[in-house]
Parts: structure tokens; sequence; C-alpha cells
């Protein structure tokens, strides 16, 4: 979390201050209208700025996974973006509108046009001014539609399917304010820094466009493949699934988790590898019935069907230098606890591993299945039964595993539940870097 705290930082900070040592206008005497065109440069240049990097963040570029700590944590930045760009482009919008409504209003007395006579410019500067009207038009409208779809894809209610379709559009969006923001931000800003870097995000911005347009993300990383085997235990309504892959598959470790497309009208939706990797085409997952979607599965998916699988993504990997583990699983969260258990009843690392598993709705042969596994690999498995059991806090926690100062703690489940563990055993010694979390929100 720190590494995307500090880009999204340096990102608005950075462009501010170089926004600010690029204006002309602001050194002079207080005039209303010539701070409003400099504050509708910077707010179109800060939205246009976290609109470049989120789109190319969602392209899902593999040498920043290791930067930000998982692909998980980059999407937690897309979004955070996603929002500012969505704040700053409305203020860009009230800064161009609500002074022009002021002067219709009486409110305000309307500037005196600059006379323009008398400049010389070159050949792509009146190129620029002769598509300046153009780029107003179309700004505005690409302005409404980002809008739209920026707040589609927070509803979380919005139909994943359709979240997948719409979210799409926003390239075309994105590529609208790039001739935007290319024709209208001022001439002196180009040729100062700012200009520089406004250059790069916007280049970096619009290969994303086009990488998403042509759907080609994450096609370095897809396997082809067919489901093997399918495995519904009824009690806690998961799906097991065997997929065969066809192509080559670069590995993954335990804790991992890839984009499965099970049907392409869906899209791919974000499952974890609930298997340990054994180099035989051969990949598994538990899919619990929670959405419209998941819910259908047993009814739709059949043996043989294709299936498409990218990835693997995610740094959950169990890594650390203590010798002392605590894992805790909520619900569906088990899956990438299943995985490891497998890598280590086949290679086992010395650490001293306990295991918590909290359910709702306990399947027997399930947690029969992993209390087999758990013995193979050495690893000690509580079971608390939600209604039967009590409900697993720090303090539980603590008086379970007495030496849990120790080790390093893996979390995967419901985010208040992460979140009240965490802020339990950080707020009695735990080193906040002992606490790993996947944040599995994907918008």
């Amino acid at each position: 979390m720190k590494n995307i705290r500090i880009t999204y930082l340096v990102l608005f900070a950075g462009l501010g201050l170089l926004w600010l040592l690029a204006d002309e206008r602001l050194g002079g005497p207080y005039e209303f209208f010539a701070l409003r065109h400099s504050l509708v440069n910077l707010t179109g240049i800060l939205a246009v700025g976290a609109m470049s990097l989120g789109l190319f963040l969602a392209i899902r570029p593999a040498f920043l996974e290791s930067f930000f700590g998982g692909l998980d944590k980059g999407y937690r930045l897309h979004k955070w973006l996603g929002i500012s760009a969505l704040v700053l482009s409305v203020l860009h919008w009230l800064w161009i509108k609500v002074p022009k409504w002021m002067v219709g209003w009486g409110w305000l007395e309307r500037p005196a046009r600059r006379a323009s006579g008398g400049e010389e410019v070159g050949a792509l500067q009146d190129f620029l001014r002769s598509q300046r009207d153009l780029a107003e038009q179309l700004g505005e409208w690409a302005f409404y539609a980002a809008v739209a779809l920026i707040l589609l894809a927070l509803l979380k209610r919005f139909p994943y399917r359709y979240f997948f379709k719409t979210h799409r559009l926003l390239a075309v969006v994105y590529l609208a304010l790039v001739f935007h923001s290319v024709v209208l931000m001022d001439t002196a800003y180009w040729a100062s820094p700012l200009g520089a870097v406004m250059a790069v995000l916007l280049l970096a911005g619009s290969l994303a466009a086009g990488v998403s347009l042509l759907r080609r993300i994450g096609g370095r990383r897809r396997a082809l493949g067919h489901i093997e085997a399918l495995e519904l235990h009824k009690d806690n309504r998961v799906l097991g699934i065997d997929i065969r892959l066809q192509d080559r598959w670069p590995g993954h470790q335990a804790g991992q988790f890839a984009f499965v497309t099970f049907d392409p009208t869906e899209g791919p939706h974000p499952f974890t590898i609930s298997s340990a990797w054994h180099d035989d085409g051969r990949l598994r997952f538990h899919v619990k019935g929670i959405g419209d979607y998941t819910a259908i599965l047993p009814q739709t998916l059949k043996v043989g069907d294709p299936v498409t699988v990218e990835g693997p993504y995610g740094r959950f990997d169990f890594a650390g230098g203590k010798a002392r583990q605590i894992w805790v699983a909520g619900g569906i969260g088990i899956t990438p606890f299943i995985a490891r258990l497998q890598a280590l009843a086949g290679r086992p690392d010395g650490r001293g591993t306990d295991l918590f598993y909290s359910t709702a709705v306990p399947d027997q042969a399930f947690i029969e299945r992993l209390q087999m596994l758990a013995g193979q690999a050495g690893v000690r498995l509580h079971v608390l039964v939600s209604g039967r059991d009590e409900r697993l806090t720090g303090e539980h926690l603590r008086e379970r595993v007495p030496d849990w100062r120790e080790a390093d703690v893996w979390f995967c489940g419901p985010a208040g539940f992460g979140r009240a563990l965490c802020e339990s055993l950080t707020g009695s010694g735990l080193p906040a870097a002992s606490f790993h979390q996947e944040l599995f929100e994907m918008r």
C-alpha cells in the first residue's frame, strides 16, 4: 500500500508543481478571468493525467506488479485515480461553465477579447487554433460520457457482464480527451517540462487505450484449455473446477490468481488458483456462488467446455523471513491456502504454521479433505463455524498462538474481517509489514 500512496501523491504533486512553474498568468496582478483560465488548465491537466495513468494500469503491466506488491494493489490505485479524475473533471467543467453563467446573469462582466493580430505563429499552432471549437465540443461530450461510465463502474450493483463492456468505452472517451487536451492546453506549457511529462502520460494512455480496444489486455499471458472435471460442494455452494491447459503455462506460486473466461460474453473473472503447480498443465479453481454469475456456474458449465486462463497474478506468495506463520481464511478465502497446503505436502518449508478457517456453511467432505491436506503439510488446522464457535478476533488468535508476535500473518477473506483483525494485531504489537492481505476487488 505504501508504494501506491507514493505514486498517487507524486503524480498530483508533481503535475501541480510543474504547472505552477509553467503558468505565466499567476505572476501578474489579480484578475478573475486570468485566474479562472489557469485553474481550468490545472484541473484539466490533473484530470487527464489521472486518467492516463489509470488507463495504463488497466492493461495490467507485469513490470509494475512487484513495485505495487501485486495486481490487486495496482487496481486499488486504478480505482483511486478514476475517482480523482471524476472529481477533477467536474471541477474543470464547473470552472468553464459557472463564470459563463454568471456573466449571463449579470454577476460578472465579460472580459475583453485579446487581440490576436500581429502574432507570428507556426503552421502547427495555426492548425491547433483552427481545431479549438471542435476540441471544446468534443471535450464536453467526452466529459459527460466519462462521468456516466465512471459512476457505472463504481456501482457494485451494476452487473459485471455489462460493466466489462461499458468500461472498455472509456478508452474511446479517453482518446477524445487526448485530442481536447493537446489542442487546448496552453502553448507555453508545451515548451516547459510540464509539456514533456504530459506528452509521456498522453502517449502511454493512448497506447493503453489501443491495447484495450483491440482486446489485447493480458494477451501474452493467456492460455487456452478445457474443463476436465467439476465437483459441487452443495452445503457451502462451492464449485471445484479442474482445467486442463492446451497452451504453455509459466507456472504459478500458491496464493496467486488468474482471470478465467468461461463465457466470452461475460468476460474474464478473477479467481484464486487452489492447486499447486506440478508442471502437468492442470489447474484447479474453487468458485463460490455468491453473485448472479457465479451462482449459475454449476448449471451452465460442462466437462469439455473451452476456457481461457490469463495469469498468473498476485503477490500473496507466503514469502517472509520468519519461522512462524499464521494463516486466516474466511469463507472462499480458503482457496490460496489449499494451494499452499498441496505445495507444502510435497516440499515442507520447516515453518510452524497455524491455519484458521472460518466458515458459515461447512461442507463435511470439503472440511475432511482440508484436514487431510493440513495433516500432510504439517499445518495445525482450526475450523471455526459461525453460530457454533466463537468468532475469530485478534484476542482469540493471540490466545491460541502465544508466539504470534514472531509470525507472519496471511489473511484472505472478507475485507471487514481482515481490517478488524489487522487493527487488533498491529495495535497489540505486530509489525504492520507482517500482516499480508490481498485486496481482492477489481472494480
